[in-house]
């Protein structure tokens, strides 16, 4: 089930890309969709709907489209990148999957069943205070009650979450941009690509020029040496396993832009793209022929007690550009706490 639901999904995102009979025929639901969404965000413009400021600036770091774009690698960057320059950063997040029945603090000890593969990462790589919650303003109002001396607040998506109050909105995209240029189910857009927003990130190796959209950059997504599984401290370099057989598997929203990092650091691999939030309840690899399995940390989180000697795990660190950094700071410095 899990190989045909991957297979359709792979099917609709290369309709996406182009304005095929498929597209033109699901165009009346884009249209309804289109609709219905721009009623929503009215009813917040209007004030039919009250927005819920939580008492600290927040920044959303979310995308317009369908499918992992790297927001993930970009909140943790962005944590880092406000540290830097004095903020006390605190994350929420929906928690994909996550068995939470309201506001629930997330450690880096947590279960990812309990926390979400996304929001465990977060956490294990900034060491930030992360809770998880659908509702996102009580997420956010449940961490700054628990930590007084957060000053900040970055959403982990949450960009069509219009409830909470935001000072920032960053919007990435990866290459493929906004596909088709359809809304949804016709195209990957969950809103236009003329939605306003503060900044937009392009995360992708190919994209030599960057859109004419105002406050544009480029997202570099760089891998570090990559670490075994059943003992992190080891470490190498990824041109070390050039002469094995390499399996690299994903399941992250865009397997293809792991896939495709290997390649550009002189490897052949082949290749296993898994559903996204893939939970590995069942072991995907018990037939793989190869020397080395490459997968993201996205889904090592998800391996604790696996021992499989054969894996090793691909961090990745986002670069932001200095300008994006010097808008968002000068934005939060803007606007005082309540």
């Amino acid at each position: 089930m899990n190989r045909l639901a991957s297979r359709l999904e792979a099917r609709l995102t290369r309709e996406w890309q182009r304005r095929g009979a498929l597209a033109w025929a699901l165009l009346p639901f884009a249209c309804v969709f289109g609709a219905v969404a721009a009623l929503r965000r009215m009813s917040f413009a209007f004030g039919w709907q009250k927005r819920v400021p939580i008492g600290v600036p927040v920044v959303i770091v979310g995308n317009v489209t369908v499918g992992g774009t790297g927001k993930t690698p970009t909140v943790i960057a962005l944590v880092e990148a406000l540290r830097s320059a004095g903020f006390t950063p605190g994350v929420v997040s929906r928690g994909y999957r996550a068995k939470i029945k309201g506001p629930a603090a997330v450690t880096p000890s947590s279960s990812p069943d309990q926390a979400g593969d996304e929001p465990l990462l977060i956490a294990r790589r900034t060491g930030a205070p992360v809770f998880v919650c659908p509702d996102r303003v009580a997420a956010a109002l449940a961490l700054l009650a628990a930590h007084r001396d957060i000053d900040v607040i970055v959403s982990d998506d949450g960009l069509q979450h219009y409830r909470l109050a935001r000072d920032v909105e960053l919007v990435v995209f990866d290459q493929r941009l906004g596909g088709n240029g359809f809304l949804l189910p016709a195209g990957p857009l969950r809103e236009p690509l003329s939605r306003r927003r503060d900044a937009t990130l392009i995360n992708s190796p190919y994209q030599r020029t960057l859109p004419a959209w105002p406050n544009t950059y480029a997202l570099n997504l760089t891998p570090g040496d990559a670490w075994h599984l059943a003992n992190p401290a080891l470490r190498r370099p990824l041109t070390q396993f050039a002469n094995q057989r390499v399996l690299a598997a994903a399941g992250i929203g865009s397997p293809e832009r792991f896939f495709a990092t290997l390649r550009a650091a002189g490897l052949s691999p082949a290749t296993r793209a898994l559903p996204d939030h893939y939970a590995f309840h069942d072991n995907p690899f018990v037939d793989a022929d190869a020397d080395a399995i490459l997968i993201t940390e996205k889904d090592a989180v998800k391996l604790g007690t696996w021992r499989d000697a054969r894996i090793w795990v691909v961090p990745v660190e986002a670069a932001l550009d200095p300008r994006l950094i010097a808008l968002v700071v000068e934005k939060l410095r803007g606007r005082s706490p309540a």
